[in-house]
């Protein structure tokens, strides 16, 4: 709850707070197989971290064809 509470108003570092989450739980979701949930958990790390970086954020086509482009890289 702390660092909930020293994120408040500071859009920037929340949505760091919420892709390092994100990256967590991505891998959880992978761990344990569960590939859809994992994929729509990537494709949120994936807009957060564009965000992050002031990019403008992609469309949903442009996100889906990054993830099946990581994907096959891995």
């Amino acid at each position: 709850m702390a660092d909930l509470e020293r994120l408040a108003g500071r859009p920037s570092e929340t949505l760091e707070y919420i892709q390092a989450m994100l990256g967590q739980l991505r891998s959880m979701a992978q761990a344990e197989r569960y590939d859809l949930v994992a994929h729509y958990i990537e494709m949120a790390y994936i807009q957060a971290g564009d965000t992050v970086k002031g990019e403008q954020p992609p469309r949903l086509d442009d996100l889906y064809a990054r993830f099946e482009q990581r994907n096959s890289v891995a």
